[in-house]
């Protein structure tokens, strides 16, 4: 099953794995746990457990019957490179993303070693962009560096939920960073400082720069509805791609 994305950076969802557990602070408040819950009281068909990590091999085709070239966010309720996930899934997984060369699939992970240590025997489709998640400067920076050694056509950072100033960051080898604030009834606020320290340091790397939007809390430290706090940072929008993105 795909799914139409909200996603400001993404066309659709894949998931042929939802479920997932905590790994850092980035998790504390996870949308993809609060949104699994909802489905199970739904009664959707996949989420029977709730955010228990389930693989879905019914699933894996679903790209395959998409003949319009399409952005998927794979597993936007899971994390393709959890450690429980089998080897030989993930390689089928990426089977299905080689056999659908018109579409671009977009990963996501904060197992970042794992990722790495994969890719060190495999070619990575070219129609993958691989990211990592950098919530923080503890869990989230060295995330970058194990990004770095594989050898993706499009390697990018999503630096969302923003939980501190993540510091001097080296974008060497990073094509695209993404920046966005918590969201939820509990988000931890994000400073403007924060955001923009990260758009200045792409500017200087060239790196392009995309911030997805504020969350629960406003430009002005001020708690309010995620309607209300739109998009814009230093009063304008930033919707940068990856130069050789398509």
């Amino acid at each position: 099953m795909t799914t139409a994305s909200k996603i400001e950076w993404t066309e659709q969802t894949w998931n042929p794995i939802v479920g997932c557990t905590k790994i850092s602070a980035g998790c504390k408040h996870c949308y993809a746990e609060t949104m699994a819950k909802r489905l199970q009281a739904m009664g959707t068909p996949g989420y029977e457990n709730g955010f228990a990590l389930r693989v879905l091999p019914e699933r894996l085709k679903d790209p395959i019957r998409r003949r319009k070239p399409t952005v998927y966010f794979v597993n936007s309720m899971s994390d393709l490179f959890h450690e429980k996930v089998p080897e030989a899934y993930i390689d089928q997984v990426f089977e299905v993303i080689a056999a659908t060369p018109q579409h671009s699939y977009q990963i996501l992970t904060k197992r970042a070693a794992r990722l790495a240590r994969y890719f060190r025997t495999r070619a990575v489709p070219p129609n993958v962009w691989l990211g990592v998640s950098v919530e923080n400067q503890r869990h989230g920076v060295p995330r970058i560096d194990h990004l770095r050694t594989v050898p993706a056509r499009i390697r990018f950072l999503s630096v969302e939920p923003l939980l501190e100033d993540v510091g001097v960051l080296d974008l060497h080898d990073i094509h695209w960073v993404i920046v966005g604030g918590e969201s939820g009834p509990k988000a931890r606020p994000m400073r403007p400082e924060w955001a923009e320290a990260v758009r200045v340091q792409c500017a200087a790397q060239n790196v392009a720069f995309f911030f997805k939007q504020w969350g629960g809390w406003g430009a002005d430290g001020q708690r309010r509805a995620k309607s209300k706090n739109g998009r814009l940072l230093n009063g304008r929008t930033w919707d940068e791609m990856p130069a050789h993105a398509f």
